[in-house]
């Protein structure tokens, strides 16, 4: 990699950011049910992975990191709704160092509290099924019959390692409970859950860390509604999308996950206080831990790690499924166990197969070197640590400038390039997207689909005709969609009312105007 010019890197660092979206048949939906064991625990299920310099005016000084979990949430979905596992570690993990190991890790861990509110029926005091009773507009209230809180701690090395330095763990805000909003049950529980869900967005301090002038960190756990758009049903159905559709319109097929929820943890991290001062680039991979005993497992460890996040689509794309709960249940600083998976994919020709007809061909070029650049060691020149062990994990070089709102596209650095070629004055160049960490408006399955095929490799043996095809899964994400502060993801669809149970009553879109037919 040392001998490539800035632009080769470039472009391959693109290329393989995108050729693991056509390297599989799983799922499209990022992380969400991607492993057989992981399909069961969806509590514990980490399904999407942002990480990026805040664009919010005034916070540029910040990495937001958005880390989602429990997929596929009907907002109609009670009488329980989507607590998060109390017996679980949450973890969000930061590499400052390109070792392959956490330097810094988040560790949240939940409490449920059970109130049993009980209603007096024929002189018996019985207790109730619902989590509310009343009217919810503020934090804890005596209409609430579960209240969910968490506490955050800091971890200065290795997470569970003996060898980390004496205090490495230290509680945020001395131990202090925040509370979880209660999700979306519907308007007449919670009439306005936007600013019900904002007087949870937290301030917090970073132990051992002084925050931007006039500003302090800040913490929200809660639902969102799911921000990762793609046409998931026709994915699954070996891409049963029509070639007018694959290689056209960007917009316009129906969004499987357009009428879902998620929950995020989302934190703000001062950029001074995650990174060295001799490297700006900060890998970031996110988990989920369990107690042995939940998953039957012999391990002596108080907790052994189910679900694993970095970059989008690894496990559902590039991991062969004997190997996916493996994987998981796996560290960065090990996968070179991996390289396999990454250098020789087994299903990058699979949309070569499935659109020859329409002269669509995969890019043959083996070992996939440009693979092991993205996913395991970063890209020399754009975000490659000074000293880097292959890992897998989101990498952002937090000393590139921030994209406005306003001025972001959607298609991320791919914008920057013609015909192979970097030109930093294409109309819509934005460097500071994805591969570049990850913003909630980069759409990753078009960039994965279009780089997929070749169109940002430089041309030579292995490049196919058809590299230039405009591919995509119909399904438009970009940043419009989303707020344009703290956390980011808009506020969660209510479980009533919300056409029927959930249905777009109009029909305009497909997936929910096939429903409507189903269930008149």
């Amino acid at each position: 990699m040392k001998s490539r010019s800035p632009l080769t890197r470039i472009c391959v660092a693109l290329a393989c950011a995108g050729a693991a979206l056509v390297t599989g048949s799983s799922a499209l939906a990022s992380s969400h049910r991607e492993a057989p064991m992981i399909s069961k625990l969806p509590a514990v299920d980490n399904t999407d992975l942002y990480v990026f310099r805040s664009y919010e005016p005034g916070r540029d000084g910040y990495v937001v990191v958005l880390a989602n979990f429990i997929p596929l949430q009907d907002a109609y979905a009670g009488p329980n709704f989507f607590n998060m596992d109390p017996d679980a570690l949450y973890e969000i993990h930061i590499d400052n160092n390109g070792d392959g190991k956490e330097d810094l890790t988040y560790s949240f861990r939940f409490k449920n509290t059970v109130r049993g509110l009980a209603v007096d029926v024929g002189g018996k005091n019985v207790a109730v099924p619902l989590v509310n009773i009343g009217q919810i507009t503020t934090g804890s209230v005596p209409a609430m019959n579960v209240i969910q809180s968490y506490t955050i701690n800091q971890i200065r090395g290795p997470r569970r390692d003996s060898a980390s330095p004496a205090g490495a763990v230290t509680p945020i805000l001395g131990g202090t409970e925040f509370e979880k909003p209660q999700d979306n049950i519907g308007n007449k529980s919670i009439p306005n859950y936007s600013n019900y869900a904002g007087m949870h967005i937290r301030g917090v301090n970073i132990p051992g860390c002084t925050p931007p002038t006039g500003t302090f960190p800040r913490v929200f756990v809660g639902q969102r509604k799911e921000g990762f758009g793609v046409n998931l049903g026709e994915i699954f159905d070996l891409v049963n999308i029509p070639v007018p559709k694959v290689i056209g319109s960007r917009s316009g097929s129906g969004n499987a996950t357009g009428y879902k929820n998620v929950t995020t943890i989302a934190i703000e991290l001062p950029i001074s206080c995650i990174t060295t001062a001799t490297e700006p680039v900060i890998g970031v991979f996110s988990t989920a831990s369990l107690p042995p005993g939940r998953i039957g497992s012999t391990s002596t460890a108080p907790y052994v790690q189910v679900s694993r996040l970095g970059m989008p689509l690894v496990n559902e794309l590039v991991i062969g499924l004997p190997d996916k709960d493996k994987f998981n249940m796996s560290e960065p600083k090990d996968d070179a166990q991996f390289a396999n998976y990454v250098t020789n994919p087994t299903l990058p020709v699979l949309l070569g197969l499935l659109y020859a007809d329409a002269g669509v061909m995969a890019p043959n070029t083996y070992p996939r070197t440009d693979l092991v650049a993205t996913f395991l060691t970063g890209v020399a020149g754009v975000n490659q640590p000074r000293n880097v062990v292959p890992s897998e994990m989101i990498r952002l070089n937090t000393a590139l400038p921030v994209t406005p709102k306003a001025s972001q596209n959607s298609l991320g650095a791919a914008a920057c390039f013609v015909n192979g070629a970097l030109v930093l004055t294409n109309t819509g160049c934005d460097p500071a997207g994805f591969p570049n960490g990850r913003r909630p408006g980069d759409d990753v399955v078009d960039i994965e689909l279009r780089v997929a095929m070749g169109y940002l490799l430089p041309p030579g043996a292995g490049k196919p005709a058809s590299a230039s095809f405009p591919y995509t899964d119909g399904v438009l994400v970009e940043a419009s969609q989303f707020d344009s502060n703290f956390p980011f993801l808009t506020t969660p669809l209510p479980g009533s009312p919300n056409g029927k149970n959930g249905i777009d009553p109009t029909g305009t879109d497909p997936y929910k105007a096939r429903r409507v037919v189903t269930e008149e």
